[in-house]
Formats: structure tokens, sequence, C-alpha cells
């Protein structure tokens, strides 16, 4: 797996992958930047919920789960020192769909923080404190 980042002048970068996509990555303006994309730090953030919530999705639909949508929150926080790394991460699965059997989510969820994530597994491995949990919003069956 590669990946290019080029400077684009000021606080700006943009991040190349190598399946040819790229994105803008820019910092706040008090430290020299324009604010037109995310941080470097907050596209951590981006690509952990990615990475779990694509192992979620995928154990749910192979459970034969009626899923309709997963969102998941992320609340994290940084040391105070340099360098500002991540100490605690916290993610919040919102699971929606119907006729969805809890045990099914709550396994989809621990797979996915213990086994499947390489982010979240990698991040845990360098000290940063990992914590997951859910929630279930029930649709009601069309008749």
């Amino acid at each position: 797996m590669k990946a290019t980042v080029n400077w684009a002048g000021k606080a700006k970068f943009i991040g190349n992958s190598g399946s040819g996509h790229s994105v803008t990555m820019d910092g706040p303006p008090d430290h020299g930047g324009e604010n037109q994309g995310p941080r470097p730090m907050e596209m951590l953030l981006l690509g952990l919920g990615g990475c779990s919530t694509f192992d979620v999705v995928s154990i749910l639909e192979k459970s034969r789960q009626q899923i309709v949508n997963v969102d998941v929150e992320i609340d994290a926080e940084r040391a105070d020192a340099v360098p500002s790394v991540f100490t605690k991460i916290h993610l919040n699965f919102k699971v929606t769909g119907t006729k969805l059997k809890e045990t099914l989510v709550k396994r989809a969820v621990s797979l996915s923080a213990e086994k499947y994530c390489s982010a979240s597994i990698m991040l845990e491995a360098a000290g940063v404190e990992v914590t997951h949990s859910y929630e279930i919003e029930e649709l009601e069956a069309a008749e």
C-alpha cells in the first residue's frame, strides 16, 4: 500500500491514495491554514471510523441482519503536551434496521474491535485506550 502527500501552500496538503483517490487536508487559520479540509489527525479518526464501520456492516450482512444504516460517532482525547497523540478514542455505533438481534450487533462490534479493524488494533498497540459501544434503532417492518 502506498500514498503520497503534496504540499499545496500555507498549511494545505493533498493526499493521494495508491488506489487513485485524493483528499485535501488543511490547518486552521491560527496555524496558517484556510480551513479547506480536515486536519491530518482528524483523518486518522476518519480512517478508524471507516475501517471499523466497514467491519460491522460486513459482519452484520453475513449474519443476515436487515440493516438500513450504520453510523459511528467518534470521540477522541489528545495529550496536552507535544506530541499531542490520541490518548482515548471512543466509537459509538448506531445500527438501524428491522428485526435486529442485539447479540449479533454486539458480536459485530466486538469482532471489529478485537480481530478485524487493523486501525483500531494498531492504535491500541500504541497505547491508545480505544473503547466501543452501540445503539440499536429498530424500524417497523413493512407489511
